[in-house]
């Protein structure tokens, strides 16, 4: 039995019947469905969820518009669930808050693993917490513990998979990676074309922590090649 509490936002009740039907034989008990965006707010203002799996076309309101405002309540994995699947669509979704994509048609044996990657990498953090436990690179820093960061002294929301991302970089400091192998060990599984993702959450993290985003000194890119992260004082 996994005790992970998941809210299935969508207006068509036989993909939120069918997702339900994967999640429980997954293990998954604690389940909530929302067939509008007004019912998701409100459920998710009264409850806790861990993750949440989100249509972008709903009759009450624009999903990405919707994913902005879960984002002033929670922090917790979104995983869009659409039929819009170009690419626009999709750098937009992840523009916004969005930590995965998935379009429709789909496999539900996919939502259903790509849910469980999610949770796993979320375990395998909790469970990896080296003795360093915060992080001070100049103004920013990383409590690992809490799940925070902080810049020039003030908290700064940062969704689950940017902070994963974030914290990774950091434990490997100075280390090159390419988009697909930074998408392989923060969201666990091949990359296989969702390098954009990765350049996506990356350009997020920059904005909250970099001083001049144009010329980033922290998150750096080597052109062909990768990312890696250099600690304040050290050089490219």
């Amino acid at each position: 039995m996994r005790l992970q509490k998941i809210l299935i936002v969508d207006d068509e009740p036989g993909i939120v019947k069918m997702l339900e039907t994967i999640l429980r034989k997954e293990g998954y008990t604690s389940i909530g469905s929302a067939f509008t965006g007004q019912e998701a707010m409100e459920k998710i203002i009264r409850n806790s969820y861990d993750l949440i799996v989100l249509d972008v076309m709903l009759p009450d309101t624009d999903g990405f518009q919707l994913c902005q405002e879960i984002r002033k309540h929670t922090s917790v994995p979104i995983l869009f669930l659409t039929a819009r699947s170009g690419d626009l669509d999709k750098l937009t979704g992840l523009g916004i808050g969005g930590d995965d994509y998935i379009t429709k048609p789909f496999n539900p044996l996919e939502v259903a693993a790509r849910i469980n990657v999610q949770f796993r990498r979320q375990e395998q953090y909790q469970n990896t917490l080296q003795t360093t436990e915060v992080y001070h690179f100049g103004p920013v820093v990383i409590d690992k513990k809490a799940g925070q960061l902080w810049v020039d002294g003030k908290e700064v929301p940062c969704p689950a998979k940017e902070f994963e991302l974030f914290l990774f970089l950091a434990d490997h400091p100075n280390q090159v990676f390419t988009a697909g192998q930074l998408y392989e060990h923060v969201w666990g599984y091949d990359s296989i074309g969702d390098e954009k993702t990765v350049a996506i959450h990356i350009m997020r993290l920059r904005k909250k922590v970099e001083k001049d985003v144009k010329n980033p000194s922290l998150i750096v890119n080597l052109r062909g090649i990768g990312y890696k992260f250099v600690p304040p004082g050290e050089s490219i």
